[in-house]
């Protein structure tokens, strides 16, 4: 093949990523040619250097290497784009056994972070402290891809490439090139500005336009040393542009049109869920597979045309109220259920955050110089800092992480929007047979009648899931330890109990704590949620739509917590889920589309299900 023809495909495959990436035209060519020839000359340019302090003591922010030019480089010159190789690609959750595992692999960061600890166990905990001043991120997009193969990819670069320092005013990029036809990831170093022979290569860690000055600050702390960052970690509520970003504009009911409505004898229900379409068989719902006759719409993705529906089929009900996402979104539910703060007395003294149910939570997007600060705080008083980062809207533990280390959590805003919230690290433990004591979380289905007045119902029997192994404040890459969510798993066994079953051992294991007392803990405290939830007008709260009714779940945990001499178990808010998988309901108790349908649109009252509000 042609030298113009290998040019054409490869810019047939990469012009997309190269435009992207802010990669200049004219280098393309030599981009081409490098990389399908495997020619890696950055070392006829750069000379990597072990910097030499000079007998002043060297601090842990200070960098061990430089990359020095050999030669004087102009930025027009096509030539001088350079393939950088990554000496170590992972997933963050991955990391310690990686280092067990791959061969050569923990002795080459070793060299490169100049780590001299004695046994294996040690270098892998310097290495894990110490990686997060070397480590970058990309991630694979596309429809293509699974969200598994879309969670963020860690690397670090070869030893000249971790050589070079940050600096503000940089004279050069680096950015990561996925070459397709071989599915393998490199990294192209290109000048910005022209440099002598002699000068010091840098680049910009933290690319980007930040608003906030304090949040580049806080992503760059693994390079730069705060003994102290600001004490005000205050939260204030967002403008209802906070609430819109990134979501398509929801209409509202014309409510004028909806206020006498007559409810049949039998609704029809059309269902785009197998599991409704199986066990939905009271006499009083027929299920029917044409929306049009439909009394009843039951949709799998997002409905946002409340006043077309109004207008249109004032007579029909729909499986969701607009703006419902401030809930299940999990920055938005921190936001919304801080408003029921006010409700508490606060200890001014305390790094104690309020609603005592929410683990303390910030926006890592918009609020990590916040974070930053609390953590210093919590540093320096003593008290635990393992936090646990999510991204908004994702679930099954996907792109999730626990860690006390402030370089990874400065580091992780660049992989996409997360939440991090203090990690409980009290939780109350359940004794399994043969496996001891583990964390547990339990799901309660929650069923939204109406809005303004606010009208809730939780079903009464909830669901349980289990850790696998037992608990401690330890190995946080252990998954079945940490985590309990087992049903995506194939080799992680998934322990079932049902909700009468726990009950009985929860009476065996915890005499002194009445499981109605509990219980009573946490409906109050979903209904201090949906309180809040609807406390404001959309888009800041969920809107009045009286052809809507929603089912949710809640994954709430329950920790120990201090009052006064007293031992006290405090239900935990994880997060709300929209759209649950409700196949293990049904399949423990097949009247459950049954019941809660009579509740959401008959309004029956029957025995499985529990007003709150």
């Amino acid at each position: 093949m042609d030298g113009i023809s290998t040019y054409n495909n490869f810019l047939a495959l990469h012009k997309p990523q190269l435009v992207l990436s802010g990669v200049p035209e004219h280098f393309w060519p030599s981009v081409c040619k490098k990389i399908t020839d495997q020619i890696f000359d950055a070392g006829l340019t750069f000379q990597l250097v072990q910097i030499d302090y000079e007998g002043t003591e060297k601090m842990p922010y200070d960098p061990l290497w430089s990359v020095i030019a050999i030669r004087d480089i102009e930025c027009s010159d096509a030539s001088h784009i350079y393939l950088i190789d990554h000496a170590w690609t992972f997933k963050a959750n991955s990391i310690r056994n990686s280092l067990r595992v791959v061969p050569g692999l923990l002795e080459r960061m070793c060299s490169m972070m100049l780590i001299s600890a004695n046994s294996t166990e040690e270098q892998i905990e310097e290495v894990s402290k110490a990686m997060w001043k070397y480590a970058h991120t990309y991630a694979i997009g596309g429809s293509d891809f699974s969200i598994e193969d879309r969670v963020p990819v860690w690397y670090v670069l070869d030893e000249l490439g971790s050589g070079i320092t940050h600096s503000d005013t940089p004279n050069f990029r680096a950015v990561p090139f996925i070459y397709v036809p071989e599915q393998l990831t490199y990294t192209l170093l290109f000048p910005i500005k022209d440099i002598e022979e002699g000068d010091m290569v840098t680049r910009n860690f933290v690319e980007g336009h930040y608003s906030d000055p304090m949040q580049k600050e806080a992503m760059l702390i693994p390079w730069k040393h705060y003994d102290y960052f600001g004490e005000d970690f205050a939260q204030v509520e967002p403008s209802s542009k906070y609430f819109l970003e990134g979501h398509i504009v929801e209409t509202l009911p014309e409510l004028e049109l909806l206020k006498e409505r007559d409810i049949p004898s039998k609704l029809k229900v059309f269902s785009e869920y197998r599991y409704i379409n199986e066990y939905l068989t009271a006499p009083e719902f027929e299920i029917v597979d044409n929306e049009n006759d439909a009394d009843v719409l039951w949709y799998l993705n997002h409905f946002k045309e409340f006043q077309d529906l109004s207008v249109q089929s004032p007579h029909k009900f729909v499986n969701q109220f607009p703006f419902e996402y401030v809930m299940t979104i999990k920055d938005l539910l921190a936001v919304i259920a801080r408003r029921t703060s006010e409700k508490y007395s606060k200890d001014c003294n305390s790094l104690e955050t309020y609603p005592v149910w929410l683990p303390t939570t910030f926006n890592m997007k918009t609020e990590l110089p916040k974070l930053v600060a609390y953590y210093m705080q919590r540093k320096k008083a003593g008290l635990d800092n393992h936090w646990i980062c999510k991204p908004y809207n994702l679930a099954r533990g996907l792109d999730t992480y626990i860690s006390d280390n402030l370089d990874f959590l400065c580091r992780l805003p660049l992989t996409g929007p997360k939440i991090a919230q203090k990690y409980i690290d009290n939780p109350v433990l359940f004794e399994r047979p043969d496996v001891g004591q583990v964390k547990f979380d339990i799901r309660y289905v929650i069923l939204l009648n109406s809005v303004n007045p606010t009208e809730v119902y939780v079903y009464n029997n909830f669901f349980l899931r289990f850790a696998n192994k037992p608990f401690s404040l330890d190995n946080f890459e252990e998954y079945e330890k940490h985590f309990t969510v087992m049903n995506y798993s194939e080799s992680a066994p998934l322990f079932k109990l049902l909700c009468a079953d726990f009950k009985e051992a929860w009476s065996r294991q915890f005499a002194n704590y009445d499981w109605a007392d509990v219980e009573k803990s946490i409906f109050e405290m979903i209904a201090e949620l949906f309180t809040a939830a609807t406390s404001k007008a959309p888009p800041c709260g969920i809107a009045k739509s009286p052809q809507s009714r929603a089912l949710y779940a809640a994954d709430i945990m329950l920790s120990w917590r201090n009052k006064g001499r007293e031992k006290v178990i405090q239900p935990i808010f994880l997060e709300m889920n929209w759209m649950p998988d409700c196949r293990r309901a049904c399949e423990y108790y097949p009247d459950f589309y049954n019941d809660i349908f009579s509740v959401m649109f008959l309004n029956k009252e029957v025995d499985t299900c529990t007003k709150v509000m």
